[in-house]
């Protein structure tokens, strides 16, 4: 747990912010309420820099900091996939269900997409978006008919 201080016999921790990537919120928003606190009290915890309450699987394949949560209810698998904590920031990357034991490469891809564009910004780097603004920005300088 990370302290910041203690006051009056009272601790200080400070939590680390959450920062939802694409659209994972709004995926996480539409599973039934019960799997929603189950990875919301999660997420607190890992918050304040305890470790997850829910299981987490390593996600090598996408990097060595990268991680999936998993939850289940009696129909499906709900995984989220989240770069652990960088600068006082925990990054969801991705959030979906599945049907099977395998995880879809498009899924993959998605967090993999994400991760790489977290990856530019905290380099500095123009993302893929931003660096398409640059382009016609740069290319709009050029001479104009009058």
């Amino acid at each position: 747990m990370l302290y910041t201080g203690v006051e009056a016999g009272r601790v200080t921790v400070k939590l680390a912010e959450i920062s939802w990537e694409g659209n994972s919120l709004k995926v996480l928003r539409s599973w039934p309420r019960p799997i929603r606190e189950d990875f919301g009290a999660c997420l607190w915890e890992m918050q304040a820099g305890n470790p997850a309450t829910l299981t987490v699987r390593p996600m090598i394949s996408i990097a060595a900091s990268v991680f999936e949560l998993k939850d289940q209810d009696g129909s499906k698998w709900y995984r989220m996939i989240y770069l652990a904590r960088v600068k006082d920031v925990i990054y969801v990357l991705h959030c979906f269900t599945k049907d099977s034991a395998k995880t879809e490469k498009r899924d993959l891809a998605t967090a993999k997409a994400r991760w790489k564009q977290i990856q530019q910004r905290l380099r500095g780097e123009p993302t893929d978006v931003e660096g398409a603004k640059e382009q016609l920005t740069t290319h709009d300088k050029g001479k104009r008919a009058g």
